[in-house]
């Protein structure tokens, strides 16, 4: 069978993994940039890249991941996903899913909906009410672009004169204020790797600074999760219809185990660093069992 790897670079390290692991399973890879897929309207074939019908001849795709782009590219790669899942193409993560992930606001009050618990958050348009939520949550907050990942624009106010001019700003370039209490984490958080329902692997991310992502380097340790946050990390991917996640949990000193993420088209190069697992492996013979036949 074909199976077609939506990617940014085919040859990045995830992507060339799991290009190597399709062929050791005796199966193609196809490796496919969104920017390259055309769409035929009313004639077929319906969708395309460089001349192979994606509809009828892959077998399932994943996406790895949806990239950078505008407003436009984005929602036409998410309307693209759900146009050749509609087709009868299985997508990994299903395109539902991956909207839902990639939206910060839209994941964490799914998961607070769902009695999980998250960090206290906020999220207005309304400088005014930013303003009033910088003070409720302490007056020391992390605020986040709402759509985003590995950590790139995200900042700690511990200042008012700072939060205004922050807060103003933001405002000023039409962006959607989502400002979350910081907890104390001693530069440590916990990656939780999720494959059909199974835990893969996991690890705790070390850094010097308050920011742990591992593209903003930080470290990765070994770690065992307890069936505790095991469960936890389980019920995210549940309630988001996550079939491969990498769920981000950080302990509070006074709540416990807090989701601040999960992300639908995780990176794991940090992760299999300190695991035995072949995560790649686990990934494509869960892509085979899923697979149209």
């Amino acid at each position: 069978m074909k199976i077609g790897i939506f990617t940014r670079n085919e040859h990045s390290w995830c992507s060339r993994k799991l290009r190597d692991e399709i062929i050791k399973a005796g199966h193609e890879p196809f490796s496919m940039r969104f920017s390259r897929v055309r769409v035929n309207i009313g004639f077929k074939p319906s969708i395309s890249y460089d001349g192979v019908d994606l509809v009828n001849e892959l077998s399932i795709a994943i996406v790895r991941p949806i990239g950078r782009g505008s407003v436009d590219e984005c929602f036409f790669r998410i309307d693209l996903l759900h146009k050749l899942e509609r087709s009868g193409l299985p997508i990994v993560n299903k395109p539902s899913t991956i909207e839902r992930c990639m939206s910060k606001f839209t994941a964490l009050a799914m998961l607070e909906e769902h009695g999980l618990p998250v960090p206290k958050t906020v999220v207005t348009e309304n400088p005014i009410e930013a303003l009033k939520a910088y003070h409720e949550l302490g007056e020391d907050v992390v605020v986040k672009p709402l759509y985003g990942s590995r950590g790139f624009g995200i900042s700690r106010l511990r200042d008012e004169d700072v939060a205004k001019r922050v807060v103003s700003d933001l405002h000023f370039l039409r962006h959607v204020l989502y400002l979350q209490e910081f907890i104390p984490h001693g530069g440590r958080d916990i990656r939780i790797f999720v494959v059909g329902g199974e835990i893969v692997a996991s690890m705790q991310r070390v850094s010097p600074s308050w920011k742990t992502n591992i593209a903003l380097g930080a470290k990765p340790v070994p770690f065992t999760p307890s069936g505790e946050l095991a469960n936890l990390a389980l019920k995210a991917c549940e309630v988001l219809g996550c079939d491969i996640a990498g769920v981000d949990v950080i302990e509070s000193p006074s709540n416990g185990y807090l989701l601040t993420e999960v992300n639908s088209q995780p990176g794991w190069m940090g992760l299999q660093a300190v695991t035995k697992v072949n995560v790649a492996a686990k990934i494509v013979r869960f892509l085979i069992s899923k697979a149209k036949r």
